[in-house]
């Protein structure tokens, strides 16, 4: 079982990226925490949501609050 719903995923996506952009870079920006994937890959690959967030805010801006 995933540790972060899909849907809670994306929207901490928009509110540290925007409506329009958290797309664009979940699509683009390789992370090599999650194997050299991008967001939207390792998401594919059936890696865990919350892994996928920690890597994330690992190379973002992420606040504190969204952590």
């Amino acid at each position: 079982m995933p540790t972060m719903r899909l849907t809670d995923f994306w929207e901490r996506m928009v509110a540290v990226f925007g409506p329009d952009y958290a797309a664009s870079w979940a699509n683009d920006y390789v992370l090599g925490p999650l194997g050299s994937r991008t967001v939207v890959q390792a998401i594919e690959a059936g890696v865990d949501t919350g892994v996928i967030w920690r890597a994330v805010c690992d190379v973002a801006d992420v606040p504190g609050w969204l952590r």
